[in-house]
């Protein structure tokens, strides 16, 4: 995996690397590293990623909930 398609996968799945360090429960430097192409992303990992990346962008984000929520508290309370 090249740190560009790595970095793609990280933005396609809205994490930041802290986030994925977080998830694996890694030193961020070492996500950084992958990132700028100082290391290697290891291909377990490599594919993981591709796969939730491709999920992400094969389901998309649903747009049913657009605009949901955004009506002001007193407006909510008065259906209630």
């Amino acid at each position: 995996m090249t740190p560009a398609r790595f970095t793609q996968c990280l933005l396609v799945l809205r994490w930041t690397p802290i986030n994925l360090a977080s998830a694996l429960h890694c030193n961020l430097a070492w996500i950084e590293a992958m990132e700028t192409g100082e290391e290697q992303v290891p291909d377990e990992l490599a594919t993981w990623l591709e796969t939730l990346a491709r999920t992400h962008e094969e389901l998309g984000i649903p747009v049913t909930y657009r605009g949901k929520g955004l009506e002001p508290a007193t407006s909510r309370a008065m259906r209630r």
